[in-house]
């Protein structure tokens, strides 16, 4: 098995670690963000930059592989999802948000593999895509250290750092979700035709 392999299989392995870590007895603080959440934020950190290193490493050495190609979108969408639904539980993050990404992964995985098996051609990602990629991730290292809930800042509570990071991960989140949902239309739009039996 190749490097970049390996570090696809070790980002879906610290997946369940990012989730058992805010259950254990660890007590202290650092900024007023508990221990656990960063370690919490740290694991997802390391996990978002295996991500861009596995897909750099295959190309440069190419070393792509059908494999990585199966594994590396699923584990994606895992380790976004974990941290998601970990927001939700915690009461940081309302069910709406991941309910809307997780639509969007299934109605886009289901039309590249009509899209795959039709025409033969992968459907490279759109600037939604990627616009969506970049504000999801930046967005769910900030939600992690925020322990305010989404849009929190809009009830004039919150001051200093706690303000600023609620504003940053609301904003964030809020324009990634515009992003999916512009990014799951365009693929419908853009290719409707590969949808139609003809």
């Amino acid at each position: 098995m190749n490097l970049p392999n390996k570090l696809t299989i070790f980002r879906i392995i610290l997946v369940p670690i990012m989730v058992i870590i805010p259950f254990l007895p660890l007590e202290g603080s650092l900024f007023n963000i508990p221990i656990t959440w960063l370690l919490v934020t740290l694991i997802f950190v390391i996990a978002s930059i295996t991500d861009k290193l596995d897909g750099y490493l295959a190309r440069a050495r190419n070393e792509v592989t059908t494999f990585g190609k199966f594994l590396d979108p699923i584990a994606d969408k895992i380790l976004v999802l974990a941290a998601m639904i970990m927001l939700v539980e915690a009461l940081r993050l309302p069910a709406w948000i991941p309910i809307i990404v997780l639509f969007r992964e299934f109605l886009v995985s289901g039309y590249r593999l009509i899209a795959v098996e039709k025409s033969g051609n992968v459907i490279a990602a759109s600037i939604w895509g990627k616009l969506k990629t970049v504000t999801q991730m930046v967005g769910l290292i900030v939600a992690l250290i925020d322990m305010n809930s989404f849009g929190k800042f809009l009830d004039g509570s919150l001051t200093g750092i706690n303000l600023l990071l609620n504003i940053l991960s609301t904003g964030m989140l809020t324009i990634s979700i515009i992003a999916t949902v512009f990014s799951g239309w365009d693929y419908i739009k853009n290719g409707k035709d590969i949808l139609l039996d003809k």
